[in-house]
């Protein structure tokens, strides 16, 4: 069973219309959408892969029908309550006039800037050698899905499981959001870019010498 979120080439979507050069948000409110995000991420109480895997679990008639950021917001009031920040009575404007627990924490203004600078890197050291090169041929997974956790989140789209292609490029060892978008730990493994010919990811594909780059992990790939 295909996931709601899992969108990437499905057919009768239309087109892809680029923004108009230069704008970013199509609503004010899209960017406190964005900065409460952001500043409950920094609380420490999840990580950027259990964030996306909530915005995925949204009932399917909710993701379908609400905007990008309604989205978001949908997400991470589920997280806020989920991981014990807030209740449900916090969420609906019953709030307690004691500091919360997690107040030292908060992110302050002046912080901003030197936080989005410094990121969220997601590579690391691991003793998992990379087995592909630059050139090899490789085949992902039959099945687009989590080997780990049954109906959990993963990088790997339905577009391209079982789809052969050829590493472009070696990223080094990084954060697998398998496992870390469910508590399992970050299980660093090797990243690759691999690159894919239009017409081996779709049927009829509109331009078939096109190519596709996708980052892939080494779990998701095989020796063609």
């Amino acid at each position: 069973m295909s996931r709601v979120h899992d969108m990437g080439g499905r057919f009768g979507d239309g087109p892809v219309v680029p923004e108009p050069e230069g704008e970013v948000f199509h609503a004010e409110w899209h960017k406190r959408a964005l900065a409460v995000t952001l500043a409950s991420g920094s609380l420490g109480q999840w990580n950027i892969d259990i964030s996306r895997h909530a915005r995925e679990s949204l009932a399917p008639m909710d993701y379908t029908a609400f905007t990008y950021y309604e989205k978001w917001m949908a997400g991470l009031a589920e997280l806020l309550v989920a991981r014990g920040v807030l209740t449900e009575a916090d969420l609906a404007g019953g709030t307690d006039a004691d500091p919360h627990p997690l107040a030292d924490r908060k992110l302050t203004a002046e912080a901003v800037p030197e936080v989005l600078a410094r990121g969220g890197p997601a590579d690391r050291d691991s003793d998992t050698a990379p087995v592909f090169k630059p050139g090899d041929r490789v085949v992902t997974r039959r099945l687009a899905q989590n080997t780990l956790v049954a109906g959990g989140h993963t990088r790997l789209p339905r577009y391209a499981a079982g789809a052969r292609g050829e590493i472009l490029r070696y990223h080094g060892t990084h954060v697998l959001p398998d496992s870390n978008a469910h508590d399992l730990g970050e299980a660093p493994e090797p990243l690759y870019a691999v690159v894919f010919p239009a017409s081996e990811l779709w049927a009829q594909p509109e331009h078939p010498n096109d190519e596709v780059v996708l980052d892939l992990w080494q779990s998701y790939l095989a020796p063609a």
